[in-house]
């Protein structure tokens, strides 16, 4: 039986030389993949408490939805700026070459509903780091952050310290 990483390909040098990029894409297309990479994500919430699953957009939703189908739990979309149709709360953060905005529905999370946050990958953790702050915002709490992919080197876990934090697979380097 094959392990997540398995199913995760490598490409060297993409999107620049150097760079080791880990095509998170490659698990979705084989339905073992798939099955794996969402039962390792459901495993990380062994013994949590939680009452919604929030995902960042894209490949958050791709996770979150069928972990929260999964689980019984309700699930809540965080895109990017201008997609979401009722009013909403926005956090900004850094990124390589500028900057970036994702926003959540101002009544998705109801004060003190306990949230996991679900992504495909952490590498610097400024995305997560926004989203976990839009909840807080709202007055629902996080009680963890789960990733199919953890870049060791890139310092994700660390920003995101006051917070529990999973991965099913690491890599070491960008």
């Amino acid at each position: 039986m094959k392990e997540v990483k398995d199913y995760i390909k490598s490409i060297p040098d993409f999107p620049k030389p150097g760079v080791i990029f880990r095509d998170v894409t490659s698990v979705l297309d084989d339905p073992e993949g798939l099955r794996a990479s969402v039962d390792g994500l459901v495993g990380l919430l062994d013994g949590v408490e939680y009452d919604v699953i929030a995902g960042v957009e894209s490949r958050g939703f791709i996770f979150g939805t069928p972990i929260a189908y999964k689980m019984g739990k309700a699930f809540i979309p965080i895109r990017k700026k201008g997609k979401l149709p009722r009013e909403t709360v926005e956090a900004s953060y850094e990124l390589e070459y500028g900057t970036a905005t994702i926003e959540i529905h101002k009544d998705a999370v109801l004060p003190g509903q306990k949230v996991v946050i679900i992504d495909d990958l952490i590498a610097t953790g400024g995305t997560i780091e926004a989203a976990a702050q839009l909840i807080e915002r709202l007055g629902g709490e996080v009680v963890k952050a789960i990733f199919l992919i953890e870049l060791t080197d890139l310092g994700g876990r660390k920003r995101l310290e006051n917070y529990d934090v999973a991965s099913v697979v690491q890599f070491e380097g960008e």
